[in-house]
């Protein structure tokens, strides 16, 4: 076994740099989860935005953000991490998840408006 085989195990770096976080990273994504996790808990159980829907779009746009804490500070996603490949499959999915979402929601919108039978037409059976 060669110097260079036994000094870096196997693995190749060429140049990048490491793709684990550190403890403080680690901190600064369980600090902002928890706080993501509090303000729509609060929002919730306080309630002090009247109008629900303004109030769940919130809790929404939240997760959001708490999704891409999570994937920056625990997942180590960026950019840079494996060649550009980790955020292309993340995009990707994002694309085939809208999709089916929409398309789902298309579908049954129209099958409930076209295949659900009216007053009227219920009334001449």
């Amino acid at each position: 076994m060669s110097a260079e085989t036994h000094a870096d195990h196997g693995h190749h770096h060429d140049g990048h740099e490491e793709t684990h976080g550190s403890l403080r990273d680690y901190v600064i994504g369980f600090v902002l989860s928890v706080i993501l996790t509090a303000i729509p808990f609060w929002l919730v159980m306080a309630g002090p935005i009247e109008s629900k829907t303004v109030t769940a779009v919130v809790v929404l746009a939240l997760a959001a953000v708490q999704m891409v804490v999570h994937m920056v500070y625990f997942l180590h996603m960026n950019g840079r991490s494996e060649g550009g490949w980790n955020m292309m499959a993340l995009v990707f999915t994002v694309i085939i998840v809208v999709i089916v979402l929409v398309g789902s929601l298309w579908v049954m919108t129209h099958l409930n408006a076209n295949m659900m039978a009216t007053h009227e037409e219920m009334i001449r059976r």
